[in-house]
């Protein structure tokens, strides 16, 4: 065998290698899922509860396809992504502002954080009435509370990430003659993006869990409006179409924030050794 073809072979097989602890984890990741759904459906099988009070996995997922060909599902479940997308966004630019003012600067620390910090303990869901009668029943109060509720994660990550920044890296690039902006730019904020991600994680929890609320504020599209109208029919197996449909955007947007995650942070040595400790 060839010097050349030896290299050349070692690189597939670490590939391979790479490729089959991918797969490897994904499955571990789907194990307790799928145990879930065959215990509920074992259960529905065995008669230990109503099929009228908990339809089984069969059953929701007929329900889910009926809707899904009628074009229903797709409908409702890009009006809801919508909402998400406006609130969050607007949510993760402020959010991300302010720990910016607050964490660079002692003074906008001080006229920033005590504020942000009072309203945060407001449970922004009691804020409902009162987004009614501002804004009405329309698309404003639901974008808001969600902006709202995605605002504080971003805030409160940032700001610590930025003000977690070693001081050691700050004066060695002192020495190295950046400015104050460059070593922000290339020192503070990247310090700073670990947290920013896992703030943007939390934020994405708290928009979906915002969105099953704000969708029941005389909403006429949405999976919330859904899973109302399924109530009202009594259609408990819709109502677990619309839950299952939050439970896996959930995880969607979540795994969509971990693979960022791995690629903007590659560089951290720490990230590495737990990359390769999985």
């Amino acid at each position: 065998m060839s010097g050349a073809t030896l290299p050349a072979l070692q690189t597939v097989s670490t590939r391979g290698a790479l490729s089959w602890r991918r797969v490897n984890n994904t499955l571990r990741r789907a194990y307790v899922p799928l145990l879930i759904v065959i215990l509920w459906q074992a259960g529905s099988d065995l008669g230990l509860y109503s099929v009228q009070t908990v339809p089984p996995p069969t059953v929701v997922a007929a329900a889910a396809w009926q809707l899904a060909t009628s074009g229903q599902l797709a409908i409702n479940i890009w009006v809801s992504l919508e909402r998400v997308f406006f609130g969050l966004s607007i949510g993760v630019a402020v959010g991300t502002t302010f720990a910016l003012i607050a964490g660079l600067s002692r003074i906008g620390e001080d006229a920033l954080d005590s504020t942000v910090q009072m309203v945060r303990t407001l449970p922004h869901l009691a804020l409902i009435p009162l987004m009614i009668m501002w804004f009405g029943i329309g698309e404003t109060p639901k974008i808001t509370l969600i902006a709202l509720g995605s605002m504080f994660p971003i805030y409160l990550n940032l700001f610590a990430g930025i003000r977690g920044a070693d001081r050691k890296l700050r004066e060695a690039a002192g020495t190295l003659g950046l400015s104050h902006f460059e070593t922000i730019l290339h020192v503070v904020l990247p310090a700073a993006l670990p947290g920013f991600l896992v703030g943007l994680r939390q934020a994405f929890g708290i928009s979906w869990i915002t969105l099953v609320v704000a969708e029941q504020i005389n909403a006429n599209a949405g999976i919330g409006y859904l899973v109302m109208n399924a109530r009202d029919f009594l259609r408990t197996d819709i109502i677990f179409v619309g839950l299952t449909i939050y439970a896996l955007l959930g995880l969607l947007t979540d795994s969509s924030v971990r693979f960022l995650e791995k690629h903007l942070l590659a560089w951290r040595p720490t990230y590495l050794a737990q990359g390769a400790a999985k």
